[in-house]
């Protein structure tokens, strides 16, 4: 069951992406929603993700 979580908060996220305030309140709602080692592997995945979409660097502080 948290695996479908994670995979869930991944695409919501995705689908958000085109507003960094919008992926911002998602994020937080992520963290709260998910076990240490899935925000473990969030992080991994956002390293990856924000590569290319550069005005959600800053929302990167929330998992840090």
């Amino acid at each position: 069951m948290p695996r479908m979580i994670y995979d869930y908060t991944k695409s919501v996220l995705e689908r958000v992406s085109f507003d960094p305030i919008l992926f911002s309140k998602e994020l937080k709602k992520a963290i709260k929603n998910l076990l240490p080692y899935e925000i473990e592997q969030l992080k991994k995945w956002l390293q990856f993700f924000i590569k290319e979409k550069p005005e959600l660097k800053t929302c990167m502080t929330m998992v840090n």
